[in-house]
């Protein structure tokens, strides 16, 4: 007797468990499971997005990708961004999370400060910095012709500095939410350390390298994550600041998706790019986790 009512007990639970469980089994597989397989099933079709006539073609999308010289370019641009925005991006977030740290009289306001840019959507942002590169009244002109300097550039639609316009827009825009993250590293950080290594002599770098650093192993890693994720999708301040152009000069892979699924009326072509855009995220995702993984365990 004493053993049936525990297993009832547990059933009950059970039961109770599968039918909470149950409804979001279902918006899981109408939201997540569906669409991931109908994508699936359309990169593999000539489907346009509009009409009810969907041709099976095999492998023809992935075939016309290897041979297309605009998808070579997106995916190197993609990959550019991608190496130069992790790099620069954390390097500046941590950085300034080394300064407001240092700051004893308005702390909160610096963060606040450099935290903001964070708050404005990407389509904002690449307003914004529109305004301020614009060839003809930006403030950057404005400000060269000020100093009666010759280099006056157009930031925008010259294909040698569109890229390095969006770089530099994505990380002033980006650095104040991994600075956030590294602040928060920092402060776990017990100040005995650093005030034992500096009474055995070690400087400021030393102290960066041998206690800093190895301790700020975990934000490191989930930085380096995230902004490797968000430059690989990276979308709205292209789509602003430069349509892809100058011609195809800052296309990326997320966006050449958006131009030809919806522009050109390529949702076949366009379903297969952003299965292969998720297969390199998944892979970078992978190498990246354990890479970092082992050198958090290393430190």
């Amino acid at each position: 007797m004493n053993t049936i009512q525990p297993i009832k007990r547990k059933r009950k639970w059970l039961t109770f468990s599968v039918v909470f469980l149950i409804p979001a089994l279902i918006l899981y597989t109408l939201f997540v499971m569906v669409p991931t397989a109908s994508s699936i099933y359309l990169s593999f079709t000539s489907w346009d997005g509009v009409s009810p006539d969907i041709r099976f073609i095999g492998f023809d999308n992935f075939v016309e990708m290897w041979h297309s010289e605009r998808v070579h370019n997106a995916l190197k641009n993609t990959l550019i961004l991608s190496v130069v925005l992790v790099v620069i991006e954390n390097a500046v977030a941590l950085l300034l999370a080394m300064l407001v740290d240092q700051v004893r009289w308005f702390r909160n306001l610096f963060r606040s400060i450099f935290y903001f840019p964070t708050l404005l959507s990407g389509i904002v942002m690449g307003f914004v910095w529109t305004i301020i590169l614009n060839y003809n009244f930006g403030v950057v002109t404005q400000l060269l012709d000020k100093l009666h300097l010759s280099l006056k550039i157009d930031w925008l639609g010259n294909p040698d500095y569109a890229l390095i316009a969006i770089i530099f827009a994505t990380v002033w825009k980006g650095a104040g939410y991994y600075m956030i993250i590294y602040l928060a590293g920092l402060q776990g950080i017990p100040p005995e350390l650093s005030e034992a290594a500096s009474i055995d002599g070690a400087n400021r770098w030393q102290q960066f390298r041998h206690i800093t650093f190895p301790l700020l192993a975990g934000a490191f890693t989930v930085c380096m994550m995230l902004s490797m994720i968000a430059s690989l999708k990276i979308f709205d301040q292209i789509a602003v600041m430069t349509d892809g152009g100058p011609g195809f000069a800052t296309e990326t892979l997320t966006y050449i998706i958006y131009k030809v699924g919806f522009g050109e009326l390529r949702q076949g072509f366009g379903t297969a790019l952003s299965l292969v855009l998720f297969i390199l995220i998944l892979i970078v995702s992978l190498i990246q986790i354990k890479l970092l993984r082992s050198r958090e365990v290393q430190l």
